[in-house]
């Protein structure tokens, strides 16, 4: 695809740097953890990141339930993370529940919420999941609120198109501060852009789009892979031009492609429990399922020759 890609602009629009996309630590119960939660969430926080964005689709976000969900972002606030720091992320099915949700980030203090649009039902009108955004912001309209709508169709088989987006913005103008396009077509991302930012941020989640949208004016991402390498993530959403650029995204490629060979969200979290040494990080509510010793054996060796180190990436 060839763009025509503006210059560099020094305006800060939707996130202010990168969130990574929470993973969620299991206990033997197949509970959250909520000790080894608040000491992953730290530790990002400590390493760069301006903030953490808990229950999204690497966090596994619909396979807790509110009251699960709503009691971890609390684990976080109370365990010394800043309210002000994270992005809660609905990912509900039931408008209800994405309204309790909203309104409990509220309470909190978050940051924003990052909002999904309703994925049971498919080939859902357009003016439906507008009519779901629509309601959730209206029963939270009397506190201020940030959202972040949710594009990400292969996973829910329910878009957010142009139309839903410039509509909420009439509806809700400054309160829709982004998009977060995790549909993984660069094409599709800068269109966004071309068509929404500024006002809103456009921020993707294939990490190798990251310096293209940066120069664009987006100096922001939620990544999944930043869960154990976010240096090397932030520099790509925010320093595109930086001197290690081309290192950074070579190692980015490689990291991914690696990973493609597996399964993904359970991969993502063997490689926590690879780097961290904590054998709790394989686990995965089902349906999904953890990776076994064997694979996650050969998962080790193709990993090595990146050497990946947390005091690093």
């Amino acid at each position: 695809m060839t763009t025509n890609t503006p210059a560099a602009t020094n305006a800060q629009v939707g996130l202010p740097g990168l969130f990574p996309a929470l993973m969620t630590p299991l206990d033997a119960a197949g509970r959250i953890d909520r000790e080894v939660f608040v000491a992953h969430a730290r530790s990002l926080l400590a390493r760069g990141c301006a903030g953490l964005t808990p229950f999204g689709s690497t966090g596994e976000g619909p396979s807790f339930s509110v009251a699960e969900r709503c009691a971890a972002l609390e684990a976080l606030v109370e365990g010394g993370v800043p309210a002000s720091s994270l992005l809660a992320s609905t990912a509900c099915a039931a408008l209800t529940d994405a309204i309790a949700i909203t309104r409990h980030a509220q309470d909190l203090g978050a940051w924003g919420v990052m909002l999904m649009p309703p994925f049971y039902f498919k080939g859902v009108p357009e003016a439906g999941v507008l009519e779901f955004f629509d309601q959730v912001l209206q029963a939270c309209a009397d506190r201020p609120l940030r959202v972040v709508l949710y594009h990400i169709p292969q996973v829910t088989a329910v878009p957010v198109p142009h139309g839903v987006v410039a509509e909420m913005l009439q509806r809700h103008g400054s309160r829709i501060v982004a998009i977060k396009d995790s549909a993984g077509n660069l094409e599709h991302s800068v269109g966004l852009a071309q068509a929404f930012m500024p006002p809103v941020g456009v921020h993707v989640g294939h990490e190798p789009h990251l310096p293209e949208m940066a120069r664009r004016g987006s100096r922001g991402a939620v990544s999944g892979l930043a869960n154990f390498m976010p240096r090397t993530v932030r520099r790509l959403a925010c320093e595109p031009e930086a001197p290690t650029l081309a290192s950074d995204l070579a190692r980015v490629e490689a990291v991914l492609a690696v990973l493609s060979r597996y399964p993904l969200f359970p991969s993502l979290k063997a490689v926590m429990a690879l780097q961290s040494g904590h054998s709790g990080w394989l686990r995965l509510r089902p349906p999904m399922l953890a990776m076994d010793e064997a694979t996650c054996a050969r998962l080790r060796v193709d990993l090595a020759p990146l050497g990946l180190d947390p005091a690093v990436d």
